[in-house]
């Protein structure tokens, strides 16, 4: 989706061929559901490693991460094909305009000019299944976690184990909050060039966050950060000194 809106800003041209809608579609499903799967194995895992650390080499084995990866990318690839599936059965007009920068799958739903009754029952299904499920276990993950962590004695010791997951849950908050206003937003009349901002942040903002929300808990990263931090506020650290002769050419291509 990134470099179809790259071309378009340089080319000023907002067209997209049917198969290129297609093909952003069932990518777009792919990595959304893939990462919402992901989410709810990583909360799980989370789960292990605070409330039974003891077991966690034996619960967490190599089969079973390989096996509950594998999983969730099936579950996202049958997703997006069922989809495909779905809006390839639908009658368009020839010329739509879709009122966002990407081939969003429920307002392709809505552009379709046959009976979409039965189609939007099966999507409706598919999408509370890989929905619903996926917070539910990413709740009742927390729920166990929050309920190990008051049981701890130290308030220290509370911070420490509640830290280690942070990162997580930071991305979960980001991933479902935007998601929501996203899809909800939609069902409350919301403007098409406020729906396309809530989506370029879902889309595009918060996968180029998670690497950096994620490095958090890396030391190196911390002690960059705090060195930044202090050579910003500091006078005598933001001047740069330079010994010997430097030699600059008379222009300068910018």
């Amino acid at each position: 989706m990134v470099p179809k809106l790259i071309m378009n800003t340089q080319s000023h041209s907002r067209v997209i061929s049917y198969v290129d809608c297609l093909m952003q579609m069932s990518l777009f499903i792919l990595s959304g559901c893939m990462d919402d799967m992901l989410l709810t194995v990583m909360a799980y895992d989370w789960f292990v490693a605070i409330c039974h650390l003891l077991n966690y080499s034996v619960i967490m084995n190599p089969c079973l991460c390989g096996f509950l990866v594998l999983m969730s990318f099936l579950i996202s690839l049958f997703d997006s094909q069922l989809h495909n599936s779905i809006v390839l059965n639908f009658r368009y007009f020839k010329d739509v305009e879709i009122a966002n920068f990407f081939c969003d799958p429920s307002q392709l739903l809505n552009l379709a000019c046959s009976d979409t009754l039965t189609n939007n029952i099966v999507t409706y299904f598919v999408v509370t299944l890989s929905g619903f499920l996926p917070i539910s276990g990413i709740l009742f993950s927390y729920y166990k976690i929050v309920s190990s962590i008051l049981r701890i004695p130290s308030s220290g010791g509370r911070y420490k184990v509640f830290s280690t997951c942070g990162s997580h849950l930071a991305v979960v908050c980001l991933f479902y909050g935007t998601g929501l206003a996203v899809y909800l937003g939609s069902t409350v009349s919301l403007s098409p060039r406020t729906s396309a901002v809530f989506s370029v942040m879902y889309t595009v903002v918060i996968p180029m966050l998670n690497p950096f929300i994620y490095s958090l808990r890396n030391r190196d990263i911390k002690t960059a950060l705090r060195r930044m931090h202090s050579n910003a506020y500091n006078p005598r650290a933001r001047g740069i000194c330079f010994q010997g002769r430097l030699d600059l050419p008379a222009k300068l291509n910018l």
